[in-house]
């Protein structure tokens, strides 16, 4: 299961993102031009040569960090360090060899791990910088020039890496991976939850707001199955995201939801729902995400025997486009029902990929409008002839009927009920589609 893995490291700001978005031909690391913008480990998918390989940009490594992040960053670069095949070392040709570069190296000799050294930003085609040279005082052998603005060097730098892959043995796709994506608004402690599951330091956490700010991806497996946490930036309310780099933070975290299978949504106890989590919640449910409520730091809340009965009807009020997602309150810090999760994940995602026959279907839909008529409008009433599944995750009907326009919401709404409470289908949205039987069918 497990593909090679290559670790970039390097001081900050030496162009390891645009190294990385490089190789992985997306933009996916934020980068900007201020030294420490990438926080936290970051994976991709890569593929050269037709071998598929994962890459992780860490955030730099400052050898002796005083602030707080940098000192962060430090540990998620060690940690990254400690699962990779072959780590990729990037010094810059512009500052030339650093003490810092020599002190990195040092750490990376330590680690026993194979290294391959890239000399960065040697932007011109065809000389080479004679500066490069003093890089092979790092002891760590031929320096590669590459461009990460350019391009120039990086095949030879990824077929260096190559060397050190293990043979490849067949290495199966396994599509039994559940994708689950942890949303909410900053500070709810996404964080905390991806590593109490882990029970590795695996994310940033600190108790600023808005510590981590890509979405990062863990692989965990359990007797209860197998899954790919995808633990996105907390997303701000619109008026606080006048910086760029936040702004990268919220399309990231759309495109972890687009990712997902399953999406957690996690609301803070002692705020309730608040306006933001009805934004978080809605970019879900509109992607047609299966969904679970995830209400944690219940374990900070001064309880009674009907507490989480009101914090369930507030929620269902607030959050009333979503009455099919299970509700679970859990405590991240002390784990108090986290392992619940798995099933309840297992079972929401099992309910967005559930087919329903068109026989079913529409013995549910005889039985829906023998109870209750459809609507009539001057004289015409609408005539639903049958129904058919289309699509999973979410479940997708579309309805014949003679005339669209007859088909008012609240009916929609009706059938959708009915269908729910024969089938179930918990914790995944529906989505309907009306065609008037004149209509082409495609």
């Amino acid at each position: 299961m497990m593909k090679p893995l290559i670790a970039i490291v390097g001081r900050p700001n030496v162009g390891k993102s645009m190294l990385f978005n490089k190789l992985v031909g997306q933009r996916l690391s934020i980068v900007e031009d201020t030294p420490g913008v990438t926080r936290d480990r970051l994976y991709a998918e890569a593929e050269w040569r037709n071998r598929k390989f994962d890459l992780v940009d860490t955030g730099g490594i400052e050898p002796s960090a005083d602030s707080q992040i940098l000192a962060f960053m430090r540990q998620q670069a060690e940690i990254a360090i400690q699962h990779a095949t072959v780590i990729l070392f990037v010094c810059d040709i512009k500052t030339g060899l650093t003490a810092s570069d020599q002190e990195v190296a040092n750490m990376l000799l330590r680690s026993q791990k194979p290294v391959v050294l890239a000399v960065n930003k040697m932007d011109q085609v065809g000389i080479t910088n004679p500066d490069i040279y003093e890089f092979y005082n790092l002891g760590l052998g031929d320096p590669i020039a590459v461009s990460a603005v350019h391009g120039h060097g990086t095949g030879d730098l990824l077929d260096a890496c190559m060397e050190y892959f293990p043979p490849e043995d067949e290495e199966e796709e396994e599509d039994d991976v559940i994708k689950v994506a942890i949303i909410g608004k900053p500070n709810v402690g996404k964080s905390s939850l991806v590593n109490r599951i882990l029970g590795e330091q695996r994310v940033i956490v600190s108790d600023m707001a808005g510590t981590t700010r890509d979405a990062v991806d863990s692989y965990f497996e359990n007797q209860k199955g197998k899954y790919l946490f995808i633990d996105t930036a907390g997303m701000r309310k619109k008026s606080k995201v006048d910086d760029r780099i936040e702004k990268f933070s919220v399309l990231r975290a759309t495109m972890a939801i687009e990712r997902a299978d399953v999406c957690l949504i996690l609301v803070d106890a002692n705020e309730g729902v608040t306006e933001q989590d009805t934004k978080v919640a809605g970019l879900a449910h509109e992607a047609g995400k299966a969904c679970i409520i995830v209400v944690n730091k219940w374990d900070a809340i001064e309880k009674d025997d009907k507490t989480m009965d009101h914090m369930r009807q507030d929620i269902r009020r607030d959050l009333s486009y979503m009455t099919y997602a299970p509700i679970v309150f859990i405590s991240a810090l002390t784990g108090q029902r986290v392992d619940r999760l798995f099933d309840l994940i297992n079972y929401v995602n099992d309910q967005a990929s559930l087919r329903i026959t068109t026989g079913m279907l529409n013995t549910v839909l005889a039985d829906a409008t023998a109870r209750v008529q459809p609507p009539t409008d001057k004289g015409r009433r609408l005539k639903i002839y049958y129904m058919t599944q289309i699509g999973i995750k979410p479940p997708h009907f579309v309805c014949f009927c003679n005339d669209a326009k007859l088909f008012h919401f609240s009916y929609q709404r009706y059938l959708e009920n009915q269908i729910r409470s024969t089938f179930g289908l918990e914790g995944t949205p529906v989505r309907l589609t009306i065609r008037q039987k004149s209509d082409k069918e495609g």
